[in-house]
């Protein structure tokens, strides 16, 4: 599991605490999330950062960005189930990345 994360940011430490929930939630160990901070704009050009947070799981983007998004510091915006917008992913997308994970 990876956290790529931008400090100005004003969500990450939410979805960390999020991922780490949903993480226990299926018996996965919340230890293990790499968490790497990115911090410059080349960093963000060479992990192909979309926006903080990024969360992979197995090198997969929970809710892969669409191809008009762009590689940069900027703060994440996520499309819920419902339609809605948010600074997070859906939990309950997050869980179901996470089981099918978890049984591989």
């Amino acid at each position: 599991m990876e956290f790529l994360w931008w400090r100005e940011c004003p969500s990450w430490e939410r979805a960390l605490d999020m991922l780490r929930e949903q993480m226990d939630a299926v018996g996965l160990d919340p230890d293990s999330i790499e968490s790497r901070e990115i911090d410059t704009e080349e960093a963000a050009e060479r992990e192909e950062f979309v926006g903080s947070p990024t969360i992979r799981i197995d090198g997969r983007d929970v809710q892969p960005p669409r191809k008009e998004n762009l590689a940069g510091l900027v703060c994440r915006v996520y499309r819920r189930r419902d339609g809605r917008t948010s600074p997070l992913p859906d939990a309950s997308e997050v869980r179901e990345v996470l089981r099918a994970a978890a049984a591989r």
